[in-house]
């Protein structure tokens, strides 16, 4: 992974004769081609960075206050229809997105949501569901029943109990799970090229470039930097979050 990843970032930064010539080497660097990209006429980068960062935004909300409390109901209830309900959302986590494009652009069609952002949010946010809901139900079964049991003698409702009282805990395992859907919207090809489509005027970062770089895919000083474009803000939020990730996965298992 670090050799592409290598390759990519040393030819950003240089002329095509020196990309054909040395790949690996550095000679020849040069921020041109970069700032080529930066005003490449196909493909807006900054509208893409904003579009995208519109998509990772809305989801990551949408699928917090849906898969949130549907866990907590899951995980306190000994009821037997509770795990049967948990078997089906975990299902989805066996079901291929790409498998459901298609179904769902009918879908779609038939709502009237086709090539709009809401029925592109809509789309991603559910594909989040299953594993959100299985690694938040795992989280909150870690938290002690007490509480609950603390708050209801206090007066508080069932819906007041999760927000007040049980979410402020499963911030590790809401992290974890906001950064990798992050990943997965950002990193989406498939589903915003179909359900958003060229004649909608909206470009995620991934269809923006490759509709920038489609038509020049020989010409490696725009290919090179637009990817690189494309994949940066991806990688330093990588680095700066990757901690909450690894603790996010193991709360549950050590929390005690």
């Amino acid at each position: 992974m670090l050799i592409p990843l290598y390759v990519l970032t040393v030819n950003a930064f240089k002329g095509q004769q020196d990309i054909l010539e040395n790949p690996f080497g550095f000679g020849g660097l040069t921020l041109e081609p970069l700032g080529t990209a930066l005003t490449n006429p196909q493909f807006n980068v900054f509208k893409g960075y904003a579009i995208t960062l519109l998509f990772v935004v809305a989801v990551n909300v949408l699928s917090v206050l849906l898969a949130a409390p549907a866990a907590y109901v899951i995980a306190r209830s000994p009821k037997r229809r509770f795990r049967v309900l948990m078997l089906f959302f975990l299902a989805g986590t066996f079901i291929p997105g790409q498998v459901l494009v298609i179904p769902v652009v009918y879908v779609l069609k038939t709502l009237g949501l086709m090539g709009t952002i809401r029925g592109f949010v809509l789309f991603e946010t559910v594909l989040t569901l299953p594993f959100s809901i299985f690694l938040y139900a795992g989280y909150i079964a870690t938290i002690p029943a007490v509480l609950d049991q603390a708050a209801a003698v206090d007066g508080a409702g069932r819906l007041r109990t999760f927000w007040r009282i049980v979410f402020p805990l499963m911030k590790p395992a809401v992290a974890t799970m906001v950064i990798l859907n992050t990943f997965s919207v950002w990193n989406d090809f498939v589903n915003p090229q179909i359900i958003l489509g060229p004649g909608s005027g909206l470009y995620t970062v991934t269809t923006g470039v490759y509709a920038a770089v489609s038509q020049y895919s020989t010409d490696y000083t725009v290919v090179f930097p637009t990817l690189l474009l494309a994949i940066a803000p991806l990688l330093v939020f990588f680095v700066f979050m990757q901690r909450h990730i690894i603790s996010g996965l193991t709360a549950g298992a050590t929390k005690g």
